[in-house]
């Protein structure tokens, strides 16, 4: 699993940090919390409740690499390390070595974020859950062969010979599936 924060400015300047969890393996992303002040004990409280929530698949995720950021403190660490999780800090000034959270923020921003007027933090929470529940359900991913991360692996998609959209995000984002 891979974990960042990244931020996002608000119509009132106001500016807010996302914390999200991304499992490297199939791409499923995790929306862990929206703060104007991430500070460490917030950063716990969402680890242990996103470990909580998680509990059936803590056991096959090995490592979580995660950014250098103060916020991820030995407390944090902590928390995965009861569950057998060993936590990787990405070294100074090195992006890459947490490509796949990078890679999403960047995807995130150019699809979402950044073709918003986002009204405050609650605003930005339900435009954030569509947008992940699309990117879990709905978006082709290169690395999948195309499929979403929550399609079932045994389904073959077969060409359609009609196509309907469906608008995600108030139009912003398309989504395209085989007409009945």
């Amino acid at each position: 699993m891979a974990c960042d924060f990244f931020p996002v400015d608000l119509v009132n300047l106001q500016c807010v940090y996302v914390f999200f969890v991304m499992d490297v393996r199939d791409r499923l992303v995790h929306i862990l919390g929206v703060t104007p002040h991430p500070a460490g004990e917030w950063t716990v409280r969402a680890a242990r409740e996103f470990t909580g929530r998680l509990a059936d698949r803590v056991g096959s995720v090995r490592y979580l690499i995660q950014g250098r950021a103060g916020q991820f403190t030995d407390a944090f660490d902590a928390v995965f390390a009861a569950e057998g999780i060993e936590v990787l800090r990405s070294a100074p000034q090195c992006p890459r070595m947490n490509a796949y959270a990078e890679c999403w923020v960047r995807t995130v921003r150019s699809e979402c974020t950044e073709r918003m007027l986002l009204l405050g933090q609650r605003h930005l929470e339900q435009a954030l859950g569509g947008y992940v529940e699309h990117d879990n359900a709905g978006r082709a991913h290169r690395a999948l062969d195309l499929r979403a991360p929550r399609d079932a692996p045994n389904v073959v998609p077969f060409p359609a010979a009609r196509i309907v959209r469906k608008p995600v995000l108030g139009g912003l984002i398309s989504e395209y599936e085989a007409a009945a």
